[in-house]
């Protein structure tokens, strides 16, 4: 998102500075080196109504790095995995009756088909599963998924948000029976560094290495970013750091505001990424249910990007609250590879070459019902201080596309106010709905 600003505000002829705490641009979708191959710490692929993705990279000319794999899905549950996703695929699988194989195609396809998710906003995803699929339907394939994703806030997920992602990746479908996601040639890697290119070469400036230290403030409007020991000027200031950082980054704001940001919760998420010798699964995703597996399942990268090995993805969605979010890295491999082993028994001790662990410690807001209520203006009561992180994307969740989306939303914004084009700010100034 902050990449996404920074590329669309100097576009549109402003100064630009961009602050990155760490030693990579990105984010969630930044590379590292895993063994001598570049790839996201945290995975990521691409659906068919991602347009900002592929608007933007029209833009930066790099539209013929997509590409696009057909891609499948599967339920490992009872000892067995069985191909999830698609209408024969439901219709074949053996756990659920056929009232409820009924129940639940027939939700799924209207979610797929709604323009939006207002009348089921009051509900929660449970409530919402429960009365369309079945209780019954809740508990044999939702139930592990969701208690695994979010503990003890389970029970407490908007409609909305669960609704929006089956849309999303329900109409990333070549046909009804073929499910098509996409990446980008290079990974992500080759996104964010063709967004670098474009704000250098239009003559902004990144610094790397640079944590942001504090907002300061000055007769009500910003005035400058201390970062990394180096104070910078700006009429502007877009934030798009975790909200949890953000009262402690502003400590100027008004204590409404600062209340608001308070009240958002977040979970933490610890990601492996294992590189075997043979394939774990012929699935892009894998869901797990079974109460003695602690993982809500697993990622075969290499189903849809094509690497010489196995690459599989292994995430643990945690509040940091939880004791499992102290262990060590070793702890977290020994484990999801004794998970990996579950599910084909054929893989061996032998066939581990390689395992990394990445942490995030504010990966997933907890978004309840009405969620959007809770959320304050993207501008704040600061003049020329624009806040969001990935919780502003609700329904949506987080995403590339949506980061571009909103990213690109806030830089003209700031413009408007700055070419005097607004009077004042105004929540349409983000797209903001609230």
């Amino acid at each position: 998102m902050g990449l996404a600003a920074a590329q669309r505000a100097v576009t549109l002829g402003h100064k630009v500075d961009l602050i990155e705490a760490d030693g990579k641009l990105g984010g969630m979708a930044a590379h590292f080196d895993f063994s001598g191959l570049s790839i996201e710490r945290f995975y990521h692929f691409v659906c068919k109504a991602d347009g900002p993705t592929f608007a933007l990279m029209r833009d930066l000319g790099i539209s013929n790095k997509m590409r696009w794999v057909d891609t499948s899905m599967g339920y490992f549950t009872h000892g067995k995995t069985h191909k999830w996703g698609d209408p024969v695929s439901l219709l074949r699988y053996p756990h659920l009756s056929v009232i409820e194989k009924l129940r639940t195609g027939l939700q799924m396809f209207l979610a797929t088909k709604a323009s939006g998710f207002s009348r089921i906003e009051h509900l929660t995803a449970r409530e919402w599963i429960e009365r369309g699929s079945g209780k019954s339907v809740y508990q044999k394939l939702w139930r592990r998924l969701q208690e695994l994703k979010f503990h003890e806030f389970a029970d407490e997920v908007s409609a909305s948000w669960i609704a929006s992602r089956i849309k999303r990746i329900g109409n990333s479908r070549e046909s009804i029976l073929k499910a098509q996601l996409g990446y980008i040639e290079g990974g992500s890697e080759t996104l964010i560094e063709a967004m670098a290119d474009d704000i250098r070469r239009k003559g902004g400036r990144i610094y790397l290495n640079t944590p942001a230290e504090r907002v300061v403030v000055k007769d009500g409007r910003v005035s400058l970013v201390q970062a990394g020991g180096t104070g910078f000027e700006a009429q502007a200031v877009i934030s798009t750091v975790p909200i949890p950082l953000v009262n402690h980054l502003v400590p100027d704001l008004p204590q409404e505001w600062k209340d608001k940001y308070a009240a958002i919760r977040n979970i933490g998420v610890v990601c492996l990424v294992f590189k075997l010798r043979k394939s774990v699964t012929p699935h892009f995703w894998e869901n797990i249910v079974a109460e003695d597996i602690d993982i809500p399942g697993l990622i075969e990268f290499s189903n849809l990007r094509p690497f010489a090995d196995t690459i599989v993805y292994v995430p643990y969605y945690m509040p940091l609250t939880q004791p499992k979010w102290h262990w060590q890295d070793e702890q977290f491999i020994d484990e999801a590879f004794s998970y990996i082993r579950r599910v084909n028994p054929a893989i061996q001790p032998d066939d581990l070459m390689d395992a990394r662990v990445s942490r995030l410690h504010h990966a997933q807001p907890v978004c309840e019902p009405h969620f959007r209520d809770k959320l304050p203006c993207v501008q704040t009561p600061i003049r020329g201080l624009q806040i969001a992180d990935t919780c502003f994307y609700y329904p949506e969740d987080r995403g590339v596309a949506e980061s571009i989306r909103y990213g690109r939303m806030m830089a003209e914004a700031v413009s408007r106010r700055l070419s005097g084009t607004v009077s004042h700010w105004t929540d349409a100034d983000t797209g903001s709905e609230k």
